[in-house]
């Protein structure tokens, strides 16, 4: 097989370049015999997709990068819906697109949905971001032939917009090689670094969907608060509540995530809503207790090994912090060894069965 893969999304810091650089990075470890086209399309950050490409020099590899920014690419692919991929990659048997752009194709298609936040909070979206997706979603039941979901939840609501259930292959992703434990001198270093002056909590994400007021709540009701800090990551996407003990440090390098994670005596993450909740494993490698939500894909994602909570009652999360508190070093046992159940080379492995009976059909 010529397999083509729209790698674009790496050059952004999210999720979906996590999901891309290590299963392409894994697929050509596992796999010498088919052929794969990389296509990396951006204009002002054409650089990281070149970084990128300098250190793959498989055989069996064809690394093409083309300047178009992404709303061109928006207008092309998702508005118009014209140009075929081949007109950029050459005749190829599998093409998997990216979470954005939906190119035409002569090929088989694969498509990764990693999750369906515009569908399922549009008040929380741009409504750009609705209208691309709603316009994706429409070539997605129409012209894909396979589709990877990263978890049972994904799937069920897949399908209730209207994919057939035989398309989609639940495939689990997994944290990156960065996060490991950091040593005692690197955290205290950016502890030293950032102000944090205390034992911390730790939260992921400023947003009513990551259930940001909730947990500032929570925490305000801690009897034990006074040991501790909360620290809050991620850029604001509301306006925050200011309360005593809360330290909200916006963006952070993503290099230093396994460090602010090791040092947390718990992530707090009870989610509204995910399509995997990838936080969930990066925390258990870092040794880092979890409290997470009691339902969908963060139930999934953290089986046994978390705390879990009712996201939307504050004395159940509070109850859960006091828990993975009390209970520690349990918690980080049963957080390391469920991570053992979610890797690169599983996922790469699934990825090529899917391409292999797409190629059949």
């Amino acid at each position: 097989m010529k397999i083509a893969i729209d790698i674009s999304q790496i050059i952004y810091e999210t999720g979906v370049s996590v999901y891309t650089k290590n299963l392409v990075e894994n697929l050509l470890k596992i796999d010498r015999e088919n052929k794969y086209v990389l296509f990396g399309g951006s204009l002002r950050r054409i650089n990281e997709i070149k970084n990128f490409y300098k250190y793959l020099h498989e055989k069996n590899l064809q690394k093409l990068i083309f300047p178009i920014p992404p709303t061109l690419a928006d207008l092309i692919w998702n508005r118009l819906h014209i140009l075929p991929i081949e007109t950029f990659t050459g005749k190829v048997d599998i093409f998997h697109s990216s979470d954005w752009s939906q190119p035409p194709a002569f090929a088989k298609k694969v498509t990764t949905i990693h999750d369906l936040v515009p569908f399922k909070f549009p008040e929380l979206s741009h409504p750009n971001i609705i209208d691309t997706h709603k316009r994706r979603l429409k070539f997605v039941i129409r012209e894909v032939d396979r589709i990877i979901s990263p978890s049972e939840t994904t799937k069920a609501d897949l399908i209730e917009l209207g994919i057939k259930e035989r398309k989609i292959s639940v495939i689990p992703e997994a944290p990156d090689p960065i996060y490991k434990p950091a040593t005692r001198k690197h955290v205290e270093s950016i502890k030293k670094k950032f102000g944090i002056k205390a034992n911390y909590l730790l939260a992921i994400g400023v947003s009513q969907r990551k259930n940001i007021d909730r947990i500032v709540e929570a925490y305000e009701n801690l009897s034990e608060k006074s040991d501790l800090l909360l620290v809050v990551l991620g850029e604001p996407k509301m306006k925050v509540k200011q309360s005593k003990g809360v330290i909200y440090l916006g963006h952070i390098n993503r290099t230093e995530m396994p460090i602010f994670y090791s040092g947390a005596e718990a992530l707090i993450y009870p989610s509204l809503y995910e399509g995997f909740g990838l936080p969930i494993l990066e925390a258990f490698k870092c040794r880092t207790p979890v409290v997470t939500s009691n339902f969908g894909s963060m139930k999934e994602v953290a089986g046994d090994a978390a705390i879990k909570t009712d996201p939307y009652n504050i004395d159940s999360i509070t109850e859960g912090i006091r828990l993975a508190l009390r209970i520690k070093e349990e918690m980080i046992r049963s957080g390391v060894e469920r991570s053992k159940e979610f890797t690169w080379f599983t996922c790469a492995k699934e990825t090529l069965k899917v391409y292999s009976d797409c190629y059949y059909l």
